[in-house]
């Protein structure tokens, strides 16, 4: 187990993550799946965030409505008075995130930030709410994840971004390269191939844990994807099959409830 530097990090491993609150087994990101994955016993769910034309921040993965709500257009571009009318899956709300951080104090969301402009308002409800030592932040723009650490400060946790990433591959494979790492952070949230190999093993996890990272891996749908990620030691696995996940953890003895 890494030592852990954030508040966010303090528990036992591994840690079962809740991705869009578990989006093959339920309504992705929306509060019935959120509360389904709580009652199974989830300590840490997984979610998106994006703003409104007004400066909402909701709880959503795509820029636009249309692939998982009865309506169409930008998120960006409307005003959360008119998200507000659109249903997930035809039956559910979206969600603010000030809904979905004050629902259980005691939960633990990795927030994916997903466009430019989430920054500031986020940063205002977390503050608003109290919540900066239950959230890790991460981003596929390594430039959103530097702003993130400036806007909050160095207790709130973070992950990697992409050139965080690479880095750390490249210094598990080159001991010369391990000073590329130098972005502080609390874990490596990697998904399990990039560009159609392997990303995650032995080398990689070494490498992180020498610089105190915890490792998370994504997203992990299948049962011998699970048992070859936890057999190798990860710190974290988000899934998009909670009960699957939490079946698993229950069976190796390592699941450890809300």
């Amino acid at each position: 187990m890494v030592p852990a530097r954030y508040a966010f990090l303090d528990g036992p491993t591994p840690i079962a993550m809740a991705h869009r609150g578990g989006a093959i087994e339920h309504l992705e990101n929306s509060m019935p799946a959120f509360a389904a994955c709580v009652v199974m016993g989830y300590r840490y769910l997984e979610t998106d965030v994006r703003v409104t034309a007004d400066g909402v921040p909701v709880v959503f993965h795509d820029a636009t409505l249309d692939r998982v709500t009865d309506r169409t257009g930008r998120v960006d571009q409307l005003p959360w008075s008119e998200l507000a009318t659109a249903r997930i899956g035809g039956r559910e709300p979206i969600l603010r995130l000030e809904e979905l951080l004050g629902a259980w104090p005691d939960v633990r969301f990795n927030l994916d930030i997903k466009a430019p402009g989430v920054l500031a308002p986020l940063a205002r409800t977390v503050r608003r709410l109290g919540a900066a030592d239950r959230i890790c932040l991460g981003s596929f723009s390594d430039a959103r994840i530097a702003a993130a650490r400036r806007v909050f400060g160095p207790s709130v946790c973070t992950s990697l971004g992409p050139r965080g990433v690479a880095a750390l591959r490249l210094s598990s494979y080159s001991p010369r390269a391990a000073g590329l790492v130098r972005i502080p952070a609390g874990c490596a949230q990697v998904p399990l191939q990039l560009g159609g190999r392997a990303l995650v093993d032995e080398r990689f996890i070494a490498a992180a844990r020498a610089r105190g990272l915890q490792v998370h891996v994504w997203t992990v749908n299948t049962e011998a994807e699970t048992t070859a990620m936890l057999d190798l030691g990860v710190d974290g696995v988000m899934t998009d099959r909670p009960a699957m996940l939490r079946d698993i953890l229950e069976r190796r003895g390592q699941w450890i409830p809300r």
